[in-house]
């Protein structure tokens, strides 16, 4: 059995095609946690992208005065450690499995030296990458309207163009 099935209908990899998996196969590992084991932690440097395979994550930030703060929880097909890829292997967060977890590891630099030598892999895989942060990013703000949505004055600011709206933007 590939070392990939147990993702390659996940949404990171379905898309990507059948030829091009063979060079991601002979970079990946198979890596096993058991309930409670910290995957990675914030301001720490890590060297592999995983692809969960079975089992879910708990994502934690530490905020200052609150401790640290879970936001947001990945289950099979989702993505960790993505800074591993883009050259930045400093973790934005502490990843704890939440239950048995099974992760594909792919080492983010010969991942990303992959990418560069091979046009047509870094394409789908970067394509991949920006869809997988795309849909994070809605989950972000979606958990902000929740926690923040009633509470949010209207501002009443007029632009430099004399139109409402905030002059930051």
């Amino acid at each position: 059995m590939s070392l990939l099935e147990p993702v390659l209908h996940s949404e990171f990899l379905r898309a990507i095609p059948g030829p091009l998996i063979a060079r991601l196969e002979s970079l990946a590992q198979m890596r096993v946690f058991q309930p409670g084991a910290v995957l990675f932690v914030e301001g720490n440097s890590h060297p592999d992208f995983h692809v969960v395979a079975s089992g879910h994550v708990r994502l934690d930030m530490l905020v200052p005065r609150r401790g640290r703060v879970p936001i947001l929880t990945a289950g099979p097909g989702d993505v960790l450690a993505w800074s591993a890829l883009v050259g930045n292997s400093i973790m934005t967060s502490t990843a704890v499995a939440l239950e048995a977890v099974k992760t594909v590891a792919l080492p983010g630099d010969q991942l990303r030296q992959l990418c560069e030598a091979e046009h047509e892999v870094g394409y789908h895989i970067m394509r991949q990458l920006a869809s997988a942060l795309s849909r994070r990013l809605l989950a972000t703000r979606l958990q902000l309207l929740d926690l923040f949505g009633e509470h949010v004055p209207a501002l009443e600011f007029t632009s430099n163009f004399g139109r409402p709206g905030d002059p930051e933007c």
